[in-house]
This record gives structure tokens, C-alpha cells and sequence, in this order.
């Protein structure tokens, strides 16, 4: 049975959080404030027109990371408006009790479209300086489809948001949101069409402060850089609905955590990321940033966990990665969607392979984002795991 995915009218556009960080690396937010009346944002213009604002301003005004800060809890959960832009970011691999897998996906990016607080009161209600984006995607692994979606809206008349305290983030009815004073345990809601799901999230492993302390730098730029933090391995049941069914799952998910400026040279058109948990109870995040040449960039950089939840930096000498699978797409560009991934000092040598060879987001950027297997050796002892892979940089962009 052949692959088949799922397109809607708000669906594929999905931007992973590298693809963000390669909007905004060369200016990208406009310089002005929405205000326009109530229309809708989600259709394909809306969509094109959000964009087009995004895409045309300078970064004059807005803080950067540019140096090592001390986070705070639970406030660093919440909004940084003196930044461009950020991403609350899940992904989990789960299945339900008969053994359907099913991978998702559920990101809610903010952009500032100006900066400061010094422009004149909004002259209405629907003004703002903030829009909104938001990603629903799910693999549906036995009935080999992809389905994704993407929402925008303004940051106004609580139309989309976020706070760190109570936690939450949220578009319209998709939303992140703490079900106590703390930041979990969480529930993640998202439906669109006969598409869902409603998860709650546990705690698991501990925050992982990425990069130096927290201070992920992707270029010798200063302040080429992002706030960086995740969590690996958080615990989570819930309810898929697909195709008219309804599914009890339960599984593992992952959440980074990113608030930027500028973060990539102009010669960086790409990254391979990884983000693996091995059933050994270690976890692996790995960007491959890659030159123009399709070298590997010396600032790719990453972490391996280990089960007590100490994390072991990973430079870009540390990780050897080949390409072992190719998927042609048939929209333009070919993919390596197949991989061997080998950490020599942490005794890992394994192979990552996709659930589904189409899981391309084809909307206005096209990347491809999905969920993976992983089979191997860790510390001379077999090892599988689950995990999702983001390539970005290999096709032309969509509409």
C-alpha cells in the first residue's frame, strides 16, 4: 500500500524551529504593526500576506542572544517580546493499545513585527505587534498518511497568546496549557477536520539547558544565536482521532523550547536535526548545520543525555553522520531521510530510518519533518528508540 498524505487549505506549512531561525536570519520582520479588520488569516492569501509582512523588516530594535543569562522559571516559559521571534515546539511518537503508531507534531511560533513599546496607542481592538503561527501534523503509520496543518492568527482580543504563569500558549482552540501552578503536567489540544488529538503530558526527564548554559550559537556572528532549552522525555496519554477513529495512545514526547533574533549566516542554507530517545533511557539532539557546499559547519552542535538526565555536550567533531537513504520528492528536491548516526565517545552507532518516506511539508516553505525508528548498538549492547528528523534546505520553496 502506497503512501498518501493530506494537504488541506491550511495544511503543510509547517516551519520546524530551524526553519524559523532561517526566516528571521536576515531580517525579516516588518517594521509596522497589524491593523486590519477581523478578516480571516488562515486561508492560502492570508497565509502568503502574513508572510510577506514577516519577511520585509530589519532587526534594529530587538534584543539578542549575545551572552550566557540566568533563566527563570516558570517566567522563561512564557513570552520574550523584545525578541523577534520564539517556538513552544512538540513532537512524540505513541501508540495505542492494539499497536497503531502514530507520530505528531504541534508548534506555536510567535514574530514580533515591531520593536519597543513606544509606537502610539493601537487606533483598534484587532492592532498588534505579535502574529501567531501554529503546526498540527500527525503520521498515521498503518494507514500510511500524513496529515498537517497551520494556523495564523493575531496576538489580539485573545485570539492567540502565551503566559508563562499559569503556562499556556495557544491559537484559537489549538493549545498548550499547565493543568496545575506548575508548568506540567500539561494537556496538548489540537483538531482539525477528522483530525486529533488530546494529550497529557507528564513530568519526565529534566530541562536541558542547550548549548553553553542555555546559549546556543549558530554561526561566529555574536549574537547569531538562540535561547535554547529542552525537554526530552516527558511521559503522555491521551486520544488520537483519525479517518473517523478514535485511538487511546501512549507514548513520549519531546519539547524544545526557542527564543531568537538572528541566528544563521547567509551561507548556511540548511541543518539536518535529531532528536532520537534510545530505549537504553539516553536521548540524543543533534543540528547539522550545513554550508553551501554541503559541508558541515563547525557550530553544529548538540547533547546526549544520559538516564539520570545529565546532559553531555556534543560538538560538531563528535557526532559522524552519512546519509544512507534518499526519497525523491515528487514536488522537486530529494531528501536523505535515511541515516547512520555514530557517537564515537558515548559508544552509539545507529541506523535512523522514517515511518513514512513522505512527511514533506509542501506549503509555503517545503521541508520534510517526521517521525523516525532508530536500530543500533549503544555501548556494545542493541539499542532501538523512536524519534523525529528535520530537513530543511533540500527542495525549492513551495507557493
Amino acid at each position: 500500500m502506497s503512501a498518501s498524505r493530506e494537504c488541506h487549505g491550511q495544511a503543510g506549512n509547517t516551519l520546524g524551529p530551524w526553519l524559523l531561525i532561517l526566516l528571521v536570519a536576515g531580517g525579516t520582520l516588518a517594521g509596522s504593526a497589524i491593523r486590519r479588520a477581523p478578516e480571516t488569516v488562515n486561508s492560502g492569501a492570508g497565509q502568503t500576506l502574513e508572510l510577506a509582512a514577516v519577511l520585509s523588516g530589519d532587526s534594529a530594535g530587538f534584543a539578542v542572544a549575545d551572552r550566557i543569562r540566568a533563566f527563570e522559571f516558570p517566567r522563561d516559559h512564557g513570552p520574550h517580546s523584545d525578541f523577534r521571534s520564539e517556538w513552544w515546539y512538540f513532537t512524540g511518537n505513541l501508540q495505542s493499545d492494539g499497536g497503531r503508531r502514530f507520530g505528531f507534531q504541534l508548534t506555536f511560533f510567535r514574530f514580533a513585527l515591531s520593536a519597543g513599546d513606544d509606537r502610539p496607542a493601537p487606533s483598534s481592538a484587532w492592532s498588534t505587534r505579535q502574529v501567531y503561527m501554529a503546526h498540527f501534523a500527525l503520521t498515521d503509520v498503518a494507514g500510511r498518511r500524513f496529515h498537517a496543518f497551520e494556523k495564523f492568527e493575531r496576538e489580539a482580543l485573545g485570539l492567540a497568546g502565551a503566559v508563562g504563569r499559569p503556562f499556556r500558549v495557544w491559537l484559537g482552540p489549538w493549545e498548550a496549557r499547565a493543568e496545575g501552578p506548575d508548568f506540567l503536567p500539561m494537556r496538548l489540544r489540537a483538531a482539525q477536520g477528522d483530525t486529533a488529538i488530546d494529550l497529557r503530558i507528564e513530568p519526565g526527564k529534566p530541562r536541558v539547558l542547550q548549548g553553553n548554559q542555555g546559549l546556543s550559537q549558530k554561526s561566529g556572528r555574536p549574537g547569531n544565536a538562540s535561547y535554547y532549552y529542552s525537554y526530552t522525555r516527558l511521559p503522555a496519554r491521551g486520544r488520537v482521532r483519525v479517518d473517523g477513529s478514535t485511538y487511546p495512545v501512549a507514548g513520549a514526547v519531546w519539547m524544545d523550547r526557542e527564543w531568537s533574533t538572528s541566528a544563521l549566516d547567509p551561507d548556511q542554507p540548511g541543518w539536518d536535526w535529531f532528536g532520537l530517545q534510545l530505549d537504553d533511557g539516553r536521548e540524543i539532539m543533534f543540528y547539522r548545520l550545513r554550508r553551501k557546499g554541503g559541508e558541515t559547519d563547525p557550530h553544529s552542535a548538540g547533547s546526549l543525555v544520559d538516564v539520570n538526565g545529565e546532559a553531555h555536550a556534543l560538538g560538531a567533531g563528535d557526532v559522524v553522520l552519512r546519509a544512507t537513504r534518499q526519497w525523491q520528492s515528487p514536488r522537486g528536491g530529494s531528501y536523505p531521510v535515511g541515516w547512520r548516526v555514530r557517537i564515537p565517545r558515548h559508544a552509539v552507532d545507529v541506523q535512523v530510518s522514517p515511518v513514512l518516506a513522505d512527511q514533506e511539508h509542501s506549503g509555503t516553505l517545503r521541508y520534510w519533518e517526521g517521525a523516525v525508528d532508530v536500530r543500533g548498538t549503544s555501548a556494545g549492547r542493541a539499542v532501538s528508540g523512536r524519534g523525529y528528523l528535520e530537513l530543511t534546505g533540500y527542495a525549492s520553496p513551495g507557493r
